[in-house]
């Protein structure tokens, strides 16, 4: 009789991590959710779904530093994109909703959790209701709080920064009035290479390897100096200007 195979030690005290990780975000979430409801009884802006998402980012292992000041209201965010963990991070540290394509609306508990961030949902593939979104994104901004674009609209094969898509910043032509745009560079420094989300890693397994990650990472946001998109021609030289300091960061 063949002997039981004796599980790795390694693999074992990262199925422990995991495990771990996952009951503590349980264990937010049910008091996020609670304070959450406690404050929209009362009528009041509930600032527990960001405040969630970045104890999320901690528990993960982030040990988050922000340089620069992130602007609280009328700002179009325009960031690079490496993970979803992007995400927990720039709505912890700046309390921004974000743009995302409506079929993360109907992933299970992802977007039901977005919706909590007031996420705005639109059909990037509808090319007849372009001028809808637009309209929506347009909308958005005037209300107040930072809305958060990745203009790459994807993370890529490796770690450099894609093209930004111009596509979103057609909200901002023509220009609207006191809306500025405010690049971030987010930073994961040595660890980049353990938590991106590159090339076709399926997201499961991109989750599940970051959820047993071993140790602790620091993750620098860089806020940089706002600028007015109505000093540029089109959406292309905005999303052109995003990119340049984000690079020259």
């Amino acid at each position: 009789m063949m002997a039981a195979a004796v599980p790795d030690d390694a693999d074992s005290k990262g199925g422990l991590r995991a495990a771990g990780r996952l009951l503590c975000i349980v264990g937010v979430l049910l008091i996020a959710l609670a304070l959450h409801g406690a404050w929209r009884l009362a009528g009041r802006t509930s600032p527990w779904p960001p405040r969630f998402l970045c104890r999320v980012a901690m528990i993960l292992g982030a040990d988050i530093r922000v340089v620069g000041t992130a602007e609280r209201r009328d700002v179009m965010i325009a960031a690079n994109h490496l993970s979803w963990m992007d995400i927990l991070l720039l709505a912890g540290t700046s309390g921004t909703r974000f743009v995302a394509k409506a079929e993360v609306a109907a992933l299970p508990l992802v977007g039901w959790l977005a919706g909590l961030n007031r996420t705005l949902f639109v059909e990037r593939g509808d090319r007849l209701g372009v001028g809808d979104q637009v309209a929506t994104i347009r909308t958005a901004l005037t209300e107040g709080p930072p809305l958060a674009v990745f203009p790459e609209g994807t993370t890529g094969d490796d770690l450099n920064l894609l093209p930004f898509k111009p596509a979103l910043f057609a909200a901002l032509v023509p220009p609207v009035p006191g809306i500025r745009v405010q690049p971030v560079r987010i930073d994961y420094g040595a660890a980049a290479g353990d938590l991106a989300w590159l090339g076709t890693d399926p997201g499961d397994a991109h989750v599940k390897r970051v959820l047993r990650r071993r140790g602790r990472f620091t993750v620098t946001l860089h806020y940089l100096a706002p600028f007015d998109p109505a000093d540029f021609p089109d959406r292309k030289a905005i999303a052109a200007e995003a990119r340049r300091r984000i690079v020259e960061t």
